[in-house]
């Protein structure tokens, strides 16, 4: 066959050649039919079955994380669940059934149409990327209404397997973790993507925002992923695959290289020391810091103590977690961030202040200004930690000098 390519954005470097693997889109597959007045109960039941085995499969995936696992990954499936659970997704689409007599696949696609939609009209590209997340979670209540699986199932070698699809969630990026997947490459997404993020973090060439590859490529096509210049190559020739195996074993090469030197000292010529820090979400993820030869932590998001629970950590809890972090590090520095809930990063607390724009509204330190007691017992477990190790405290989202004088008052 003629080889051709494609173009996207590459969002992790690396060469990878191998056989397509195509994930369906159940989106494509969803129809418009109507539902009889007297079934209008049972549809709205089915989808209310759906809605709770995403919640359930959500759940699990959390569950059977892998220490070693990107911090990312459980934080953006946190994120899918808060998404599942709000009521634009979770309820509308239940009022779509009933006064428009539908099935459950297009009421919940009709709505989630309008929330893209609205997502559309956000001027920030980061906000604005997060659309992609609604999709992802609608895909997956869709696949379970539509008696599709979520899982990925792959026949061939998977160090061989390329994957190839409309979008891939987070949640699915766990298979790339437990059975280490070439590439994949996406027809949607950006480069501040969820998907993009954990990419990068799982180390595997990667390409999203092709438009068309889903379309263009079949099951057990020959591609190849050039993740560096985001060029997907399909049907290569033999001539081209001798080209692009040169450049990968030299890709291969420079990576092993990179592994035996990374725990010696990053000096210039002229005498300058460079350092590299690691940002991490919960204590486990020092064993990776560690691994890796990181000069510290840079950054600790402390606010996934704080999400999925409906009560707030107490000193204790705080307190046994930084430690664990500081004395992990010895005399390295700890960075950790008080808690940056609001926006995507739900907690306890932002379910009891509700804010009418949370991305800029009451977040961040606002949000800890406005409740003293919580910010005080984390600033108390903080500094308990500091005989522990080298702490330093990062106040985030301070978008005045009166803000940081309140703040380094109650400090």
């Amino acid at each position: 066959m003629t080889p051709f390519s494609l173009h996207g954005i590459g969002v992790s470097n690396g060469i990878a050649i191998g056989k397509a693997h195509l994930i369906s889109n159940a989106l494509l597959e969803v129809v418009q039919y109507d539902i009889d007045i007297k079934n209008i109960h049972c549809e709205v039941k089915r989808f209310e079955d759906a809605v709770n085995a995403v919640r359930i499969e959500l759940n699990k995936i959390k569950s059977q994380l892998p220490s070693d696992s990107p911090g990312e990954l459980g934080a953006f499936i946190d994120t899918h669940t808060m998404i599942l659970n709000d009521k634009s997704l979770s309820v509308l689409p239940k009022s779509i059934i009933e006064n428009e007599k539908c099935n459950a696949e297009w009421a919940i696609k009709k709505q989630m149409d309008s929330v893209v939609n609205q997502f559309d009209q956000i001027e920030d590209q980061y906000l604005r990327d997060r659309k992609q997340d609604v999709i992802q979670v609608v895909e997956r209540v869709i696949k379970i209404l539509l008696g599709h699986s979520n899982q990925i199932a792959v026949k061939n070698k998977e160090k061989l397997t390329i994957l190839v699809a409309h979008d891939i969630s987070p949640a699915d990026a766990l298979h790339f973790k437990n059975h280490k997947y070439a590439a994949f490459i996406t027809d949607g997404g950006g480069v501040t993507s969820h998907t993009a993020i954990l990419s990068r973090s799982l180390n595997i060439p990667s390409i999203v925002a092709l438009q068309n590859a889903r379309a263009l490529i079949r099951d057990n096509d020959l591609i190849i992923v050039d993740g560096t210049k985001g060029v997907v190559i399909i049907n290569p020739t033999q001539e081209i695959q001798k080209h692009y195996k040169k450049i990968q074993d030299s890709w291969d090469n420079e990576q092993e290289k990179l592994q035996r030197i990374k725990t010696k000292k990053s000096t210039t010529q002229d005498g300058i020391t460079i350092q590299l820090f690691a940002n991490i979400e919960v204590p486990n993820d020092i064993i990776s810091v560690n691994a890796s030869g990181a000069s510290g932590i840079g950054l600790f998001r402390t606010e996934f103590l704080f999400m999925n629970r409906q009560d707030m950590p107490d000193e204790e809890e705080q307190f046994q977690a930084y430690k664990k972090v500081a004395e992990a590090m010895g005399k390295k520095p700890v960075t950790i961030r008080t808690l940056d809930s609001g926006a995507d990063k739900q907690t306890a607390l932002d379910n009891k202040k509700l804010s009418p724009n949370p991305a800029l509204g009451l977040r961040a330190i606002r949000l800890c200004l406005s409740e003293p007691k919580v910010f005080m017992t984390q600033l108390r477990a903080i500094l308990r930690a500091s005989q522990f190790g080298n702490i330093k405290i990062l106040f985030p989202m301070l978008s005045s000098i009166n803000e940081l004088r309140q703040t380094k008052l109650i400090l």
